[in-house]
């Protein structure tokens, strides 16, 4: 069976090709890092508005916390000015992020109103001048995340990765759904092959890779140079540790017991306490442990009375009455 091997990105050099996607409420510091620890080659931090940074939005500077064990990382931008994200970019360089990300895929209304996120591309020609003006404007590699266009209509995925590397991207993720779709339905792996086939740059996959079996799927099937794992990862953290030995061995791995869920949701909100303090850490908390608990005996049970819980030591309780 053939190993699958690091890759490169710019002058940054991954362990793997298993990347967690960036994801808004997700992808924060304590969740990074407990993604770290089973072994994702890299690190995509929550999106970040340039808009929000020229502003000095207080909000903000939480969302550029970085901590030295969770390199390699890569900080993402959204936006839909190529003065203001090239500026932002300098301005933040210094920060100890390995990768600048340019956010060109998000489905969000209010994001797409503004002609953001995935609205960039609809229009080819901006998306050129903002990727070209960041590359120009830092020293660290600038890559790009797409969608396969912005509806079925206007599926555009391959001239939009050829102008980014005209640009100087060191790098392109395809979400292989439509804006339109937002996440329903399933990925088209296809348009990840034709993408790979028509740009030399590293082209990384994203969509429905929730297991060994669909990460090395996915490479085989498109050509793929990295996979992103998205909402596979959420609640999830061991699936990179799970990728990895699936890759090694070419044996499904064994899931994690109870005990162990467990012991990784409590240190997940000891994590966000730690960086969010109690009363934002906790409630934050709710989310991850209704996905951690999916499809778990008495779940429903729990994710009800999770709402509730407003303290460590509650949940710490709570757990131990369910688990």
């Amino acid at each position: 069976m053939k190993r699958i091997s690091g890759m490169k990105i710019g002058n940054v050099e991954l362990e793997n090709p298993y990347i967690l996607a960036p994801m808004a409420g997700v992808t924060d510091l304590p969740f990074r890092l407990l993604c770290k620890e089973q072994g994702a080659g890299l690190l995509c931090m929550e999106m970040i508005s340039a808009k929000a940074l020229q502003y000095k939005n207080k909000n903000t500077k939480a969302l550029l916390a970085i901590h030295p064990e969770e390199y390699p990382v890569s900080l993402q931008l959204f936006g839909a000015e190529p003065d203001i994200i090239s500026e932002m970019a300098k301005q933040i360089e210094e920060l100890p992020f390995q990768i600048l990300d340019i956010n060109m895929g998000c489905p969000v209304p209010k994001v797409v109103r503004n002609g953001e996120g995935s609205a960039l591309m609809k229009d080819p020609q901006l998306v050129g001048e903002i990727v070209s003006k960041t590359v120009r404007a830092i020293q660290k590699p600038v890559t790009v995340k797409i969608r396969k266009g912005f509806d079925d209509a206007h599926v555009n995925a391959v001239e939009i990765a050829k102008v980014v590397e005209e640009a100087g991207a060191a790098a392109i993720a395809v979400h292989g759904r439509t804006r339109e779709q937002y996440y329903s339905g399933k990925a088209d792996w296809e348009i990840v092959r034709q993408v790979k086939e028509a740009v030399s740059i590293p082209v990384i996959g994203n969509g429905d890779v929730i297991s060994g079996e669909t990460a090395l799927a996915m490479m085989r099937q498109t050509g793929c140079d990295g996979v992103m794992i998205g909402r596979g990862a959420q609640g999830n953290p061991w699936i990179f540790r799970e990728l990895a030995e699936y890759d090694r061995t070419g044996v499904k791995p064994k899931r994690p017991c109870a005990e162990e869920v467990k012991a990784a949701m409590l240190r997940h909100a000891r994590l966000q306490i730690e960086f969010k303090g109690d009363f934002i850490g906790i409630r934050e908390m709710r989310k991850h442990v209704a996905w951690y608990t999916k499809g778990m005996e008495g779940a429903a049970k729990l994710r009800e009375a999770i709402n509730r819980v407003e303290s460590y030591a509650e949940l710490e309780k709570l757990l131990d009455a369910h688990m």
